[in-house]
């Protein structure tokens, strides 16, 4: 099983389990004392923009091909896994079935699935994403969370050629890009060009600037590719490369002594050179080489931070010592005191804790939510948990970070790194997403024969909708998986990362399955009732200011009737009360009315005050949000 999770998988995606996450990356356990402060009038340390983001995360190889004559070729993707030659090789079609294997793929006579999964390319762009700004401010989302954009060869850039450069194939001259980047030395900040790829990522911030929209980068700072400049280097020259103290080294080539060149690769990844480590920080060059990059990207041009990202979500943060996270944040605040910093740490509270103490990150990607709301939402019969069990869950996440933290978190379910949320609740009894390790192997439907690959259900989907009210009312900053929101479905990784849904685009049934036999055939294409809801329920979230920053309060507890209820407050200007009915059945629930007048904005049902009690009849997994009048 541990071979083949670790073929069918890529990026941050070698997490087996927390617990193995946090031995392999020993210098972030060592801990340092909290440095000082920066807080605002309101004794936080977290952008105040952050709290009420509505986040969407875009997979960029995978969400539009915007401009053809970009797209990847044969030769583009060398150096990424599976790393070896290949006779055939085409543009795979965005519209085609996901497990069937196109002509230039079976020429190429892989038994391995996987195989041709890591090879495809879609096209996807950023210019496609510009082309689709219009469709992600009317759907109500104002940040964006981009996948690695920097110069890679895989479909996932996590293997970075470059941090200071935008994948040559994400822009419009891609040879013309790559002839400019070979004049410069890509050590020295002083020889680096904007190519034309660079500069459509400006682009693509500044207009989203203009629609209220802020951007974040992916950083990866714990490892390169083996295509990367430095690494390069460093397996030519050996020892005698300047780069040479960049990379942990296990031995070097040496014919006299019979010692072959070997490096250590980020979970014994090879190819994902780690960068060497001291105790608590990164070694002096790769460190310089970030510190060079973080400022090209938020104060590109020397033109200001409005004509910059917006921050940085940093993938595997525990792998990257404490002391580096220090300096660096310095060094980001130092550029934009707004910028926002989130984490990727898969981890229990406890172990997250460090991380956000105000010298680090402001927020995380905020799986512990997600695990909670499966517990409750999801998962079957005595695998899931009360609303009692759920509360308390709740409110351990809110109070164990410093004051703000709980709101600027990204709270999320599916993700590049887990089952959409979709079939998520097809299989929903496959396993428990807090398990991450075991998890994640089993909602992987090449380590699992039996998690299915089906599309959802018309009631699973309602499962998904109950969620999503959830999601946006709650304390926190929601994030939604790009396609979750049109009815995309998929098991972990590679399925997770299906070409997006567009109305536009002619899609084939999906009736092949991992084996290549048949299925019954499910029909793809964009579920506008699911994507109405998701825009509804965004509209809502930042209609009301409440449900942004306003306080929590437990409003109903009931473990027998499977009712919870909460209320979000901001002061005496506004109050919003949610109350989900998670049995089977519908429920009639009272409140106190507290001398107020509600309406039901979810549902816009008539919502009966007597003697100064709000009654109301809530179906079956389903939910009110009740706001005064």
């Amino acid at each position: 099983m541990k071979s083949k999770l670790r073929v069918f998988t890529t990026a941050s995606l070698f997490i087996m389990s927390a617990n193995t996450a946090h031995a392999a990356c020993t210098q972030s356990e060592q801990t340092l004392p909290v440095r000082e402060l920066q807080l605002n009038a309101e004794g936080e340390f977290v952008p105040q923009w952050a709290k009420k983001a509505v986040w969407y995360q875009i997979f960029p190889e995978r969400f539009r091909n915007g401009d053809p004559s970009n797209d990847p070729t044969k030769a583009s993707i060398e150096g990424a896994d599976p790393n070896e030659p290949v006779a055939h090789w085409e543009l795979h079609p965005w519209g085609s079935d996901w497990y069937e294997l196109q002509q230039y793929e079976q020429a190429n006579g892989d038994k391995e699935l996987w195989k041709h999964l890591l090879r495809r390319r879609y096209g996807g762009d950023l210019q496609g994403i510009i082309d689709k700004l219009d469709y992600i401010e009317e759907m109500g989302f104002n940040a964006i969370y981009l996948n690695p954009v920097f110069q890679a060869p895989s479909l996932h850039k996590y293997d970075s050629a470059s941090l200071h450069h935008i994948d040559p194939h994400f822009g419009p001259d891609p040879e013309g890009d790559k002839a400019l980047m070979a004049k410069e030395k890509p050590w020295d900040p002083n020889t680096w060009v904007w190519t034309k790829a660079d500069k459509l990522a400006l682009e693509l911030i500044e207009k989203a600037h203009k629609k209220g929209i802020r951007i974040i980068f992916d950083g990866v700072f714990n490892h390169m590719g083996i295509n990367s400049f430095a690494f390069q280097d460093v397996q030519q020259k050996q020892q005698a490369s300047p780069f040479a103290d960049w990379f942990t080294v296990n031995s070097w080539r040496d014919e006299d002594k019979g010692t072959a060149f070997d490096y250590q690769g980020w979970f014994g990844v090879k190819s994902l050179p780690e960068f060497k480590e001291s105790t608590h920080d990164l070694a002096p060059g790769p460190k310089d080489y970030i510190f060079a990059i973080t400022e090209r990207w938020m104060n590109p041009m020397d033109k200001g931070r409005e004509y910059g990202i917006d921050g940085w979500r940093l993938d595997v943060a525990f792998c990257v010592g404490h002391g580096f996270w220090k300096d660096w944040r310095e060094h980001v605040k130092s550029l934009n005191d707004e910028a926002y910093l989130t984490a990727e740490i898969v981890d229990s509270p406890e172990k997250v804790k460090p991380y956000l103490q105000g010298d680090e990150f402001d927020g995380e990607m905020n799986y512990n939510f997600a695990f909670t709301a499966a517990e409750f939402l999801f998962n079957p019969g005595d695998a899931a948990i009360s609303a009692s069990e759920f509360d308390a869950k709740l409110r351990e996440m809110r109070e164990f970070y410093p004051k703000g933290v709980a709101y600027a978190t990204q709270n999320l379910f599916g993700s590049h790194d887990s089952n959409r949320i979709a079939s998520h609740i097809v299989n929903r009894g496959v396993g428990n997403f807090r398990d991450w390790g075991n998890y994640f192997q089993l909602s992987q439907v090449g380590n699992n024969p039996d998690y299915s690959p089906r599309k959802p259900t018309a009631e699973e989907l309602h499962l998904q909708k109950l969620f999503v009210i959830l999601q946006m009312t709650y304390v926190g900053a929601p994030m939604v998986y790009y396609g979750d929101e049109v009815g995309m479905w998929g098991a972990n990784d590679p399925d997770n990362r299906k070409p997006m849904i567009w109305p536009d685009i002619e899609y084939a049934d999906e009736s092949v399955m991992p084996d290549g036999s048949k299925r019954k055939a499910d029909e793809v294409a964009v579920n506008t009732q699911l994507q109405l809801h998701y825009k509804t329920l965004i509209d809502i979230r930042k209609r009301y200011p409440a449900l942004q920053t306003g306080s929590f309060k437990t409003l109903l507890v009931n473990d027998d009737k499977h009712l919870y209820g909460f209320e979000r407050a901001l002061k005496d200007h506004q109050t919003v009360r949610v109350v989900i009915n998670n049995s089977e059945q519908p429920r009639t629930v009272n409140l106190a009315a507290d001398e107020q007048q509600w309406r039901d904005v979810l549902n816009q049902d008539t919502v009966e005050h007597t003697n100064g009690k709000v009654t109301l009849t809530l179906p079956a997994k389903w939910a009110t949000v009740l706001v005064t009048q």
